[in-house]
């Protein structure tokens, strides 16, 4: 079979850029050499890849099944190239390092501190999404190693997790229901929810949450934690918060929590990579370091409640 890289970029970006002209210019190519590429890959395959909808085109069931196949292929010469480069000294050794927007503002950058003095050889990039783009930014090997959520279980990825994540309900620091104690979630039905931009792990647990409780209420959605928290501030509505994200707010009494009869179910920080393909050494070191007494020294100079 002699599938080229070329042929597996083409077909990617036109899947991610929707038509043949996207494609062409994220790759900086003419439109009609991205169709052979990806005609050609078609040829190989046995199977159409792409079909036409509307002006654009989409994947066939068998480009969408083919698709993490490609990603994960180029994924991996990436890399390959990358280690080699930095085996033969052409290139200083790197950590590409992704993390959802919670644990990158109030975990990640006292993590990558200690680890950076540890080792000042190794170069650290970090990049900032949501669960989703996180998840696949290491699925797709355009990170090494990822701290989120916990993984889904379709065997893609692997986490280990390291610190505990509590979550709290937040809201105004005037709220009647923050000096009640013991609060039924019924209570809470006529309130409005803010929540995080689809994609965002944070606004699953809200979702999943309150389907847990067979509540319905108004949903306000805001970009960003920080949104949130000014929202919940002004009296809005009430959220889901990770208390590492407020516990700066909470100690000023900019924020107050509602204690819930029946809280949200305890979660995990996770240090995450890819199962597919070798793993590296710096991802290693860094893996272990996540998890070693040094890490937790580094973490807990962030101020308790």
């Amino acid at each position: 079979m002699a599938i080229t890289v070329t042929q597996l970029a083409s077909f990617l970006a036109v899947v991610r850029g929707g038509s043949v002209t996207a494609a062409a210019e994220q790759l900086v190519v003419t439109q009609p050499s991205v169709s052979a590429a990806v005609a050609a890959l078609s040829r190989e395959l046995g199977v159409e890849l792409i079909e036409r909808a509307g002006r654009g085109v989409v994947p066939t069931a068998a480009g969408t099944a083919f698709a993490p196949y490609a990603s994960d292929v180029l994924g991996l010469l990436d890399q390959g190239r990358r280690v080699a480069r930095e085996a033969a000294g052409a290139a200083a050794r790197e950590l590409r390092i992704a993390a959802v927007t919670t644990a990158a503002e109030y975990i990640v950058v006292p993590l990558i501190k200690a680890y950076a003095a540890l080792h000042p050889d190794v170069s650290i990039a970090l990049s900032v999404d949501n669960r989703q783009g996180v998840f696949a930014s290491v699925l797709e090997h355009r990170s090494d190693v990822a701290i989120g959520g916990r993984p889904p279980g379709d065997g893609g990825l692997v986490g280990t997790p390291f610190l505990d994540n509590e979550i709290v309900v937040i809201t105004a620091p005037d709220d009647p229901l923050a000096d009640e104690g013991q609060v039924p979630m019924n209570a809470l039905a006529d309130r409005p929810w803010l929540v995080r931009e689809r994609g965002s792990g944070t606004r699953v647990m809200v979702e999943d949450y309150l389907a847990e409780h067979d509540l319905a209420p108004v949903i306000l959605t805001l970009g960003s934690n920080g949104a949130i928290k000014h929202a919940a501030q002004a009296g809005l509505g009430v959220s889901l918060q990770s208390h590492f994200a407020v516990q700066r707010e909470l100690a000023q009494g900019l924020l107050a929590t509602i204690d819930v009869r029946e809280p949200p179910a305890a979660r995990r920080w996770y240090i995450i990579r890819a199962a597919t393909g070798p793993v590296r050494e710096t991802t290693t070191a860094f893996e272990s370091f996540v998890t070693s007494s040094a890490a937790r020294d580094a973490l807990s100079v962030v101020p308790a409640r």
